[in-house]
C-alpha cells in the first residue's frame, strides 16, 4: 500500500510540475473591433494547438492596439519592447487584423513565439479584390448563367453561412474588396414605391437545362424568355427578407475589412423588362412599360430610382460600377452610352446623396465599348472617388506575367490623373488546383504601380461558390475558395506583399500537410502550374468563350484541332512563332530569333516530367484526402502538358508536310498525335473517377471520355492531310 501511495505522490508532483512549466500567454486587445476579435480567435486556436495556456497572469503578453501616429493604411508593426511582450500596432482595424494573421501564421508554421522580434509591413496594392459573378436568380442573372457552376449555386448565394466562410477566408488571405457582378441586381435587392411589382419574391431557378449549342439557352447578360417562363422556386423569400439578408451579408464583409461593390452590364434590365405571362405576342416591354430601349424614359426613371434605393438600402455598400456595354449596341453612340449611364446611375447616386449628404459612393467605370473623352464629359465632376477598370490580361490571367494590353488605357488615363482597377480574368483554370508563387509575384510587380487603384480577380462564366463536380464530395460540399485555397491565398497575400519568400510558402504547405515533403510539393506544384500559362502564350484566344485550356475546347468546337494549332496566333508580346511561321522561316533557311514551337513543346515536356516525378514520389498511403486530391490534380496537369507538347509537335510536322509535301513529316505528325491521344487517355484516367462532366457557359459540355474520342480525329486529320500544292 505504501508503494502505491508513493507512486501516486510522484505522479501528482510530475503533473503539477508539467502544469507549472507549460507556456502561458495573455492577449490584450480591444474587444469592440470586429476584425481584431476575429483574428484573435484564430490566434488563440493556434496557441492552444501549440500547447500554450491562455490566462491573464501569463508569463508572456501580446498587446494589440491602434496607434494613431501610424499613418500607413492597413500597414502594421510588430515589436518586442521586452523579453516578455510582443506589441502589435497599426493605425486602423484592418492593419491590426493583418498583424494578428501574420503573427498567427508564424506560430502555426513553427516559429517560437518568444523568439519573434521586429516585423513591419504595408500593402503593396491598395485594393485587393475578388471579382464574383453572382447569379442571384434566373431572372437577375450575372453575365451568362447557363453553365452548371451558376445553376448549382443560385440558392447558395442566399446562404448566410456561405458568405461568412467566404469572407473569413478572404480576410485571412488579405483581400479587402469584393465586386459582385450582376446584369441587374436591383429586382432581387430593391423594392420601389413607384414600381412595386418589379421586386422579385422568392429565389428562382429554371427547369430548362442548358443546351450544348452556344448562346441557345439564354441571352448573355440578360434573362431570356424561355428559362423565365419555366421557373422553379429554389428558396421562399420575400423581398423584405432579401433586403435584410444582404444588409447582414454586407455587414459581415465590413467586419472583415472588405469593401463591397456591385458592378453591372448595361442596358440589361432583366426581369423588369421581360414581358409578363399575359403580354401580347410581339410585346417587347415588361412591367410598367420598362424595356431595354435606351430612349425609354420610363426605364431611365426606374433605374435611377433603383440606384438611389439600392444605396439607401445598404449602408455598408462601398460603391458601384458600370460597363458601357454589353447591350449598348448600335444605334447608340459613345455619347448616348455615357449620357444614359449618367442619367441613371450618376443621377441615382446624387439623389441618394441628397438624403445622405455624408455618404461616399466610390465609382468604377469599366473601359469597354466607350470613349475616354465622353466618359470625362459626364463623369469628370463626380463628387466621390472615381476609378477606371480594364481587362488587364483580357480573359487569360494565366498566360504571361507582363501582358501588354493596358498601354493604350494608361496613355488615356494619365492626363486625367485617373487610376484603374485591373480586372484579372481567370477563364483558364476551373477544375484543377494551381499554385505558383513566382508567377503571381512577377505578375503583381509588373502592374503599372502608379496607375493602379487595385485589382479584382475572378471569372465571367463561372461562379466561385461551392464545388459541384466532385464524385466524392465533402458534406456539405467544399467552397471553391477552400478547394483552391492556395491559388486564392497567393493572389491575396502577394498583392499585399509581393516579396514573400518561397520559404514562407513552403512552411505554409508544411503546416497544412505535415505528412509530406513541403519543399518538394511546392516545386512540383509550381512546375504543373507552368503548363496552362505556357499553352496560353502559344495558343492565344482572347476571350472566355473562345478557349478553355483544361478542356482544349472553344465555343464553336468540342475539341480544338491540330489544324487550329498549326495556324492560330500566339500571344502578343510573347515572342513565340506559331507552326506556320516557324516552318515557313525554316524552309526558307531564315534566321530565327524568336521562341519556336519546338521550344514551347520542350518546356511543356520538362514541366510535365518534373511535376509527374514529384507527384509520384509524394503520393503514398499516408497522404490525407486533400493532399491526395492535390497531387492527382498535379498529375492531371502533367498529363495535359504532355498532351499539348505532342500535339504541338504533331502540328509542326503536319505544317512541314503541308508546305513541303514531304510524306515523312506526315508520318511523324501521325506518330506525335497518337502519343497525344495516349496522354489524353492518362489525363482522362486520373480524372474520370474524381470529376463529373460539366457544362461551361458558352463552351458546351466538357466530357473527358468524349474528348478522348475526339483526340483520335486529329490522327485522321493528319492521315488525310494534303500539301498546300495538292490542295491547289
Amino acid at each position: 500500500m505504501k508503494l502505491k501511495l508513493n507512486a501516486i505522490f510522484w505522479v501528482t508532483i510530475l503533473l503539477l510540475h508539467s502544469c507549472e512549466s507549460k507556456k502561458s500567454v495573455f492577449i490584450d486587445f480591444e474587444k469592440t473591433i470586429p476584425q481584431v476579435e476575429f483574428a484573435v480567435e484564430d490566434m488563440e486556436k493556434t496557441l492552444l494547438e501549440k500547447d500554450y495556456e491562455l490566462k491573464e497572469n501569463a508569463s508572456f503578453r501580446i498587446l494589440i492596439a491602434i496607434d494613431t501616429a501610424f499613418n500607413q493604411p492597413e500597414g502594421f508593426r510588430i515589436t518586442k519592447p521586452n523579453n516578455k511582450t510582443l506589441q502589435l500596432l497599426s493605425g486602423d482595424a484592418n492593419g491590426l487584423m493583418y498583424a494578428c494573421f501574420e503573427l498567427n501564421e508564424l506560430i502555426r508554421t513553427g516559429e517560437i513565439l518568444e523568439n519573434i522580434n521586429h516585423i513591419e509591413e504595408k500593402p503593396y496594392i491598395p485594393k485587393r479584390g475578388i471579382k464574383f459573378n453572382i447569379p442571384l436568380d434566373i431572372r437577375t442573372s450575372a453575365f451568362d448563367d447557363s453553365g452548371d457552376a451558376a445553376q448549382n449555386n443560385i440558392a447558395e448565394m442566399w446562404n448566410y453561412d456561405f458568405w461568412v466562410a467566404f469572407f473569413d477566408n478572404m480576410a485571412r488571405y488579405r483581400y479587402n474588396a469584393i465586386s459582385f457582378w450582376n446584369a441587374h441586381p436591383f429586382s432581387s435587392m430593391v423594392k420601389l414605391d413607384d414600381y412595386p411589382d418589379v421586386a422579385l419574391q422568392d429565389v428562382c431557378g429554371t427547369t430548362i437545362k442548358p443546351q450544348d449549342e452556344p448562346w441557345a439557352w439564354n441571352v448573355p447578360e440578360m434573362a431570356s424568355a424561355k428559362p423565365v417562363a419555366n421557373l422553379k422556386v429554389l428558396k421562399k423569400m420575400s423581398i423584405d427578407e432579401k433586403i435584410e439578408f444582404w444588409q447582414k451579408v454586407m455587414r459581415h464583409a465590413k467586419n472583415r475589412g472588405i469593401d463591397v461593390y456591385f458592378i453591372t452590364w448595361n442596358i440589361c434590365l432583366n426581369g423588369a423588362a421581360v414581358p409578363g405571362p399575359n403580354a401580347e405576342v410581339g410585346d417587347k416591354k415588361g412591367k410598367y412599360g420598362i424595356s431595354n430601349d435606351y430612349q425609354n424614359q420610363t426605364s431611365i426613371d426606374y433605374l435611377r430610382k433603383s440606384v438611389k434605393q439600392f444605396i439607401l438600402n445598404y449602408p455598408d455598400l462601398t460603391g458601384l460600377g458600370v460597363t458601357a456595354g454589353e447591350n449598348m449596341r448600335k444605334p447608340m453612340t459613345d455619347e448616348d452610352k455615357e449620357k444614359w449611364l449618367w442619367d441613371t446611375y450618376g443621377m441615382g447616386i446624387l439623389d441618394a446623396k441628397v438624403v445622405q449628404p455624408e455618404r461616399e459612393i466610390k465609382f468604377i467605370h469599366r473601359f469597354w465599348w466607350t470613349d475616354m473623352e465622353k466618359i470625362m464629359k459626364y463623369w469628370g465632376d463626380y463628387p466621390d472617388q472615381f476609378d477606371m477598370s480594364f481587362k488587364y490580361a483580357k480573359a487569360r490571367l494565366y498566360s504571361h506575367e507582363n501582358p501588354p494590353f493596358a498601354d493604350p488605357l494608361l496613355d488615356w488615363m494619365a492626363p486625367q490623373n485617373l487610376k484603374s482597377w485591373w480586372n484579372l480574368r481567370n477563364d483558364d483554370i476551373f477544375i484543377h488546383r494551381w499554385g505558383d508563387p513566382a508567377y503571381v509575384s512577377g505578375f503583381i510587380k509588373n502592374m503599372p504601380y502608379k496607375a493602379t487603384a487595385g485589382y479584382h480577380m475572378g471569372s465571367d462564366g463561372y461562379v466561385w461558390g461551392r464545388e459541384f463536380i466532385s464524385k466524392n464530395p465533402e458534406s456539405p460540399r467544399m467552397l471553391e475558395i477552400n478547394k483552391h485555397w492556395f491559388r486564392f491565398l497567393l493572389w491575396g497575400r502577394l498583392g499585399y506583399n509581393p516579396d514573400i519568400p518561397l520559404e514562407r510558402f513552403e512552411k505554409i504547405l508544411a503546416a497544412r500537410f505535415p505528412e509530406t515533403d513541403a519543399k518538394l510539393l511546392l516545386k512540383t506544384w509550381q512546375h504543373s502550374s507552368k503548363i496552362i500559362p505556357q499553352i496560353n502564350r502559344f495558343h492565344w484566344r482572347d476571350w472566355d468563350y473562345m478557349w478553355q485550356p483544361e478542356a482544349c475546347m472553344s465555343g464553336g468546337k468540342d475539341l480544338v484541332t491540330v489544324d487550329d494549332f498549326r495556324t492560330n496566333p500566339t500571344m502578343q508580346g510573347s515572342g513565340i512563332l506559331n507552326p506556320f511561321d516557324f516552318v515557313k522561316a525554316s524552309l526558307a533557311k531564315s534566321e530565327i530569333k524568336k521562341i519556336t514551337p519546338l521550344d514551347v513543346a520542350a518546356k511543356l515536356e520538362q514541366s510535365a516530367a518534373t511535376a509527374l516525378k514529384g507527384a509520384n514520389e509524394l503520393l503514398n498511403s499516408e497522404t490525407t484526402k486533400e493532399l491526395e486530391q492535390t497531387l492527382l490534380d498535379i498529375q492531371a496537369m502533367a498529363h495535359l502538358g504532355r498532351y499539348y507538347s505532342n500535339k504541338i509537335k504533331g502540328a509542326i510536322e503536319l505544317e512541314f508536310f503541308k508546305q513541303s509535301g514531304n510524306e515523312e513529316h506526315k508520318q511523324k505528325a501521325v506518330e506525335y498525335l497518337k502519343q497525344a491521344t495516349n496522354w489524353w487517355q492518362e489525363y482522362r484516367d486520373v480524372n474520370i473517377d474524381r470529376y463529373e462532366k460539366q457544362n461551361f457557359a458558352r463552351l458546351r459540355t466538357f466530357d473527358f471520355d468524349k474528348n478522348l474520342e475526339l483526340t483520335r480525329n486529329d490522327i485522321e486529320l493528319a492521315v488525310k492531310a494534303l500539301s498546300y500544292a495538292s490542295e491547289k
